[in-house]
C-alpha cells in the first residue's frame, strides 16, 4: 500500500485533471513528459502544452519529447527509477520504454474498450449515435489499445450532446479514475480483464474532409455527424461556394416538409435543414468569414430557401 513513484505522460487539456488529481493523492509524480512548446492560438505566440504548463504550476520537473524511442528519454526515465508510467492522450510507447518502470505502464482511454480503439474515440462514439461511452484504464502491451483492463466506468450520451460536451465529462471522470487505479495497483488487490478482440471497433483520427455533410444520409445520421464533429473540426457543407459549418442541431419530430434535400429554410420562427426523411432545426452555425450564430438569425440576414451542397 505504499505510494507509487509515477512518470506522467500527456500533452492536451484532457490530461490535465489526471495530473492534478494524482498530484493531490499520496502518489508521487517524479516527472512529467510532454510535447514541445508550439505556436498556438492567435498572435502566433509560442506556448507550452496544457500539461506542461500545469506541471510548471505544480513545480513538477518536465521533460519535453517527441520521439518515444530516443535514448535520452529512455535514460531519463530509467534514472528516475519509477514504479509506473501513466499515459493520457499521448504517444505510442515502444516496448523498451514500457519495460522501464517496475510495475508497468497504464493508459487512460476515452472509450469503453474494446470499442473505439484509436485516436478519436469520442468523435466516433457520438457520430455512431452511441447512447453510452466511458473511460478505460488498461495496462499497455505491444499493440495499440489492446492491453488488459484494470478499471472502466461509463457515462450516458444525450441525444443532442456534442463531442465537446462528452469530452469535458470524460476529462473530469478521468481525473477521478486515475488515483483510484493507482490505489488498486499499490494495494495489490485487483483483477485484470482481457479485451475481446471480436468486439473491437476502430476510431481513427478525424480530418476536416471527414466532416463533410452527406445529404444522402437520413436526418438522424446527419444530426449525429454534426454533433460528433462539434466543436472540432465542425461538420460542413457548401453554401454559394463557401463553407457553412453547423455545430448544433435538434431532431425535428414532424414529417418531411417536402422541400428539396439540402434546403435551408425558415418556418414558424425556426431555421431548418431539409433532409431526405425530415428536417433538422439549425441551432448553431457559422458561415465562412462570419461569427457563429443561431440558424434563424443567419437565414433572416442571408436568404431563405438557400441550398446547401
Amino acid at each position: 500500500n505504499k505510494p507509487l513513484r509515477i512518470v506522467y505522460m500527456g500533452s492536451p487539456e484532457f490530461a490535465v485533471p489526471g495530473l492534478e488529481a494524482i498530484h493531490k493523492s499520496p502518489h508521487e509524480i517524479c516527472a512529467v513528459v510532454s510535447g514541445f512548446d508550439k505556436r498556438r492560438g492567435r498572435g502566433n505566440q509560442t506556448s507550452p502544452t496544457p500539461v506542461k504548463q500545469k506541471a510548471i504550476d505544480l513545480d513538477i520537473p518536465v521533460f519535453e519529447a517527441e520521439d518515444m524511442r530516443s535514448q535520452e528519454l529512455h535514460d531519463y526515465i530509467s534514472d528516475l527509477n519509477p514504479d509506473m508510467i501513466v499515459i493520457v492522450a499521448f504517444k505510442i510507447l515502444p516496448s523498451s520504454l514500457i519495460a522501464v518502470p517496475k510495475i508497468g505502464a497504464i493508459n487512460l482511454h476515452a472509450s469503453l474498450l474494446p470499442a473505439y480503439r484509436g485516436a478519436a474515440p469520442i468523435h466516433h462514439a457520438v457520430i455512431q449515435g452511441e447512447e453510452k461511452t466511458g473511460n478505460t484504464i488498461f495496462f499497455l502491451d505491444s499493440k495499440i489499445d489492446t492491453g488488459e483492463i484494470l478499471l472502466q466506468k461509463e457515462i450516458p450520451i444525450g441525444q443532442n450532446e456534442t463531442t465537446g460536451e462528452v469530452y469535458e465529462r470524460l476529462m473530469h471522470l478521468g481525473g477521478e479514475m486515475l488515483p483510484e487505479a493507482l490505489d488498486l495497483i499499490s494495494g495489490g488487490e485487483y483483477t485484470l480483464s482481457k479485451q475481446d478482440d471480436s468486439l473491437a471497433s476502430k476510431a481513427p483520427k478525424i480530418f476536416p474532409d471527414d466532416a463533410k455533410i452527406d445529404l444522402d444520409l437520413d436526418a438522424l445520421s446527419i444530426h449525429n455527424l454534426i454533433r460528433g464533429m462539434s466543436p472540432f473540426p465542425g461538420a460542413w457543407g457548401l453554401l454559394d461556394g463557401k463553407k457553412l459549418k453547423i455545430y448544433r442541431t435538434e431532431i425535428q419530430n414532424t414529417a418531411s416538409t417536402n422541400k428539396a434535400t439540402g434546403r435551408l429554410f425558415i418556418e414558424d420562427g425556426k431555421a431548418y435543414l431539409e433532409c431526405k426523411d425530415g428536417a433538422l432545426i439549425l441551432s448553431e452555425l457559422q458561415y465562412e468569414g462570419r461569427q457563429r450564430m443561431n440558424g434563424y438569425d443567419f437565414l433572416l440576414g442571408y436568404q431563405d430557401n438557400a441550398i446547401l451542397n
